[in-house]
């Protein structure tokens, strides 16, 4: 103890101790082997080559090729004289450094900004195809892991802590795919709370009746013109065709007779597009209604077809149009907009199981691992439970395919199992803090996907932006989401976008740290965290070099640096002890 109001560990804290391994505060209470840690590829380069070289300076074993653009995906060469995935085979077989590739960012779903077609979905699925075969390339003889984010363009609100409902939901027509937002809000008149199924039976119940009402009403216009002007109109037909000039009654008669037509055309093609409308939705008995109405009209339709232009298909079109209105009257309104989470959810399963399964007959036992990645909040399936249910309805239709090709249901199941399941991100779902979650409410998302997660991404941010920094510089509860996931075989890749952009290093020293990596292979102290302590100095301290370097050469470093006329290795003076000259 020296004189004075402070101790010696107040100037000088020394080094981390392996003796005591929670010491320090970037170590997050959860260990992580170097081994299983990765690094991505920059994602903005198609050069990844170059990059998983660059790379591999770092000691990393593992390889995320990070090809999230497509454009950039596409980038990437083939061929016999330059593919890039191949040399990244030959590199990673050399330097025994595991390869994964997070593929290119595309709505499974086939949802667009301008609505939903079957093409543009099957175009998503023929494009992920693509990406799993090019990602085969890298390791033909393995299962590598491909990611694709469950979405990438639907938005999924987020209901608020503590609310019920979300402020707003989605709907999507699916008849004409296009997306509409419900406002969720209390009607004041009735007491009513928000309901998502309430507002969508309005809207299915509202646009129903409007598309019926307007249809009476150009009926009812084109009939009551078609009767008070017909008579008149033919006789002026007959008139002009004599050469005589039409009175300006009769030129009033044969201007209304064509608005009539031109109504009853109008209803006939209404009728038709709301018949298609209820019959795509109708089940049991109005389906049979439904049935029975075109039965009747049969005849008459095909009359119509051989002479549309007749007098005689206008009446026709005139009797068929107030039948089927009769009819529609009698139809609960069709289910046409419908939950937009439901409808992608349905149409992204599909998308996913198609993928696997493609996949799985063309490389056997040897296919990629198709690897849903949880997207930022608010991103559709941007939780655990949207996430298992995307993963579990995916193996699903897996097996429904391969028991339809031939295969076995227990062996179905089972590759479907290996082939199918989840990249955990841990910085996406933390992002659920801006909804006014805690720790506790996202490690609860993690256990609901824990036994699905084949692969990790490692980020941390504060839970408000979708920022990606190394392990422990923000409030990802890692060590209690760690403690969630299986261990064997899941690799856990460092996503660090914003640590490369700002500070142009690499995050791997840092995440070492703060997962309390060993740094001998045997497993044992000490750790990364604890690397700073290892040098035993003044350096490792808080104020760094207080005393004079010369001072710790001359006492704290042996004999070396003595003069030599002290038995060191230092020139000292010209003179000598004997000499009566002073040694300088």
């Amino acid at each position: 103890m020296a004189k004075g109001d402070y101790t010696i560990s107040d100037i000088y804290q020394g080094g981390y101790s392996s003796l005591n391994p929670s010491y320090g505060d970037v170590f997050k209470g959860y260990t992580i082997e170097a081994g299983s840690l990765g690094l991505t590829t920059d994602p903005r380069t198609a050069n990844i080559v170059q990059e998983v070289t660059s790379k591999l300076s770092a000691g990393a074993k593992q390889m995320e090729i990070s090809a999230v653009s497509p454009d950039v995906f596409e980038s990437i060469p083939g061929g016999k004289e330059f593919d890039q995935l191949k040399e990244v085979k030959r590199l990673a077989k050399l330097t025994g450094v595991d390869i994964s590739v997070h593929a290119p960012i595309v709505e499974a779903s086939g949802i667009t900004k301008e609505g939903f077609s079957e093409s543009d979905r099957k175009s998503a699925e023929r494009q992920m195809t693509l990406a799993v075969e090019r990602s085969h390339e890298v390791n033909p003889d393995g299962n590598v892991p491909v990611t694709f984010h469950s979405s990438a363009i639907i938005p999924q609100p987020i209901i608020p802590k503590g609310k019920e409902v979300p402020e707003k939901a989605f709907a999507i027509n699916s008849d004409t795919g296009s997306i509409h937002p419900i406002p969720l809000r209390k009607r004041y008149l009735t007491g009513e709370k928000p309901d998502i199924k309430k507002e969508l039976d309005k809207i299915n119940e509202d646009s129903w009746m409007s598309g019926l009402s307007h249809l009476s009403y150009n009926a009812e216009r084109g009939s009551e013109l078609f009767h008070n002007t017909q008579l008149l109109a033919t006789l002026s037909e007959a008139e002009k065709k004599a050469g005589k000039d039409l009175t300006s009654e009769e030129k009033r008669a044969r201007a209304g007779f064509n608005t009539a037509t031109a109504f009853l055309n109008d209803s006939y093609r209404e009728l038709k597009e709301l018949y298609e409308t209820a019959y795509r939705s109708a089940k049991g008995d109005e389906k049979k209604v439904l049935d029975e109405l075109r039965e009747r009209t049969e005849n008459n339709i095909k009359k119509i077809e051989l002479d549309p232009r007749s007098k005689g298909s206008i009446l026709l079109r005139e009797g068929i149009i107030e039948e089927g209105l009769e009819t529609l009257n009698k139809i609960s309104p069709p289910q046409t907009f419908k939950p937009l989470d439901e409808f992608a959810q349905e149409k992204t399963i599909q998308t996913f199981g198609d993928v696997a399964f493609n996949s799985y007959k063309k490389f056997g036992s040897n296919a990629p691992i198709i690897s849903v990645e949880n997207p930022p909040v608010g991103g559709a399936f941007s939780t655990g439970k949207e996430l298992k249910e995307i993963v579990e309805k995916s193996r699903e239709k897996f097996v429904e395919r391969a028991v339809k090709e031939g295969m076995s249901e227990s062996e179905a199941r089972e590759q479907a199992e290996k082939l199918l399941g989840v990249t955990w991100d841990v910085g996406h779902i933390n992002m659920l803090r801006k909804y006014g979650y805690k720790s506790e409410d996202i490690i609860k998302e993690t256990e609901e996907v824990a036994h699905l997660v084949k692969h990790v991404h490692l980020s941390d941010n504060f839970g408000f932006e979708h920022t990606e920094l190394p392990m422990g510089m923000g409030n990802v509860p890692m060590k209690e989401i760690m403690e969630k996931l299986p261990e064997k075989d899941v690799k856990k890749i460092i996503e660090a976008g914003n640590w490369w952009q700002h500070f142009k290093t690499s995050p791997f020293q840092q995440t070492l740290e703060a997962t309390g990596s060993p740094i001998y292979a045997m497993q044992m102290a000490p750790s990364w965290y604890q690397a700073q302590g290892l040098q035993q100095g003044y350096y490792g301290g808080l104020a760094g070099q207080w005393l004079p370097q010369i001072h710790y050469e001359t006492l704290g470093a042996g004999f070396s640096q003595l003069p030599a006329e002290l038995g060191g290795q230092k020139p000292g003076a010209q003179g000598g002890r004997m000499s009566g000259r002073p040694m300088e």
